[in-house]
């Protein structure tokens, strides 16, 4: 099966599906982590070679380096050298006012010490509050550690273009954006995805899933609030509401149902395919703890939606009642409920 591509810039092509490491960091189920380590190949055997993580995913960086390594002893420097990460460089909330360049630099060192390679292919950067700290002035020397080739390329995550464009005129080459969007989630749609399109950003897509909803497992299965071991499911159970609530959730489960078997998927392959078909889109995000389901993501790339399958789509998206606003706007606000189950010091220090 071939798997489609995508350059976010010349010499630098993507698959357009990217192994996402959250579904690693702890609180989202139990996982065995020798187990995890070894599926990494499998992905990596399919074409799935872009992995990505963050500073603050506890273990993740740990545990993609030590794959690395198995590659690179096992099979050769150019086999491990066909994986591609991505990084998220996430600093403290409560560091913002005091960090500097040095600090910058240290962070993005000890991501090369974990992952166990001398240049991150992307890294993706994010300051939680824009108004404390110099961010443009301290994250623009993030283009140094490019000149010293640490960094292949730079993105940013969870920014819309008003976060964005200070970067952009500090002269910084940002090849992509890191946000949530899928059928439940269209608020990169329309002015994000021209902005993006302007300045030669592609969208890097998470929640695709929506931390699983969008599966089989959810269709016609009563509301089940929102008391979940797994913070993911708390996050997307919440954005389930904004849409329009678990009623309106499940006429669309109902509807992906039936044109998944039209085409011989999953409710999972449908959801992947509307995002990747989603003008400005460069690559979806499948958390997978494990690659027990690799071959039904795999088939995302065989599917073809056609009119009709779209006609009962928009006929569910047009009774929608949001999420809407900026990229990130709801879960920008701390003190509401979509703020309050993030966690805002997972990094420590660069040591």
């Amino acid at each position: 099966m071939a798997i489609e591509t995508a350059s976010l810039r010349e010499h630098y092509q993507i698959p357009r599906v990217i192994k996402g490491g959250w579904q690693l960091a702890g609180g989202h189920g139990d996982f065995n982590r020798a187990e995890a380590i070894a599926d990494m190949t499998r992905f990596l055997d399919a074409g799935i070679t872009a992995f990505d993580c963050a500073d603050i995913y506890t273990g993740v960086e740990e545990m993609i380096g030590e794959f690395i390594a198995g590659i690179r002893a096992d099979r050769g420097v150019d086999e491990a050298d066909r994986v591609q990460v991505h990084t998220k460089l996430v600093p403290d909330l409560d560091r913002l006012d005091a960090i500097g360049p040095t600090d910058i630099e240290a962070i993005v060192d000890r991501s090369l010490r974990r992952l166990r390679i001398d240049r991150i292919h992307l890294v993706q950067f994010y300051w939680w509050d824009r108004s404390r700290g110099r961010p443009a002035e301290v994250l623009s020397c993030l283009k140094d550690l490019q000149a010293k080739g640490k960094i292949l390329h730079l993105g940013t995550t969870n920014w819309d273009s008003d976060g964005m464009q200070p970067f952009l005129d500090a002269d910084l080459d940002l090849v992509s954006a890191q946000v949530q969007y899928s059928v439940l989630d269209t608020r990169p749609t329309g002015r994000f995805a021209h902005w993006c399109a302007d300045h030669r950003i592609q969208l890097l897509c998470y929640g695709t899933l929506a931390g699983g909803f969008l599966t089989e497992y959810w269709l016609d299965r009563p509301d089940p609030g929102y008391r979940f071991e797994n913070r993911s499911l708390i996050k997307y159970r919440l954005i389930i509401d904004e849409f329009g609530g678990w009623d309106l959730f499940q006429e669309l489960l109902q509807v992906m149902d039936s044109i998944a078997r039209k085409h011989g998927v999953t409710i999972a392959a449908v959801s992947s395919r509307w995002s990747l078909d989603r003008p400005q889109v460069g690559a979806v995000i499948i958390g997978a703890r494990s690659a027990a389901r690799l071959a039904e993501t795999l088939a995302v790339f065989r599917l073809a939606l056609d009119a009709e399958d779209y006609a009962a789509l928009d006929a569910v998206l047009a009774r929608r009642t949001g999420p809407d606003g900026p990229v990130y706007g709801l879960e920008g606000d701390r003190s509401g409920r979509h703020g309050q189950i993030m966690k805002y010091n997972l990094g420590g220090a660069g040591t």
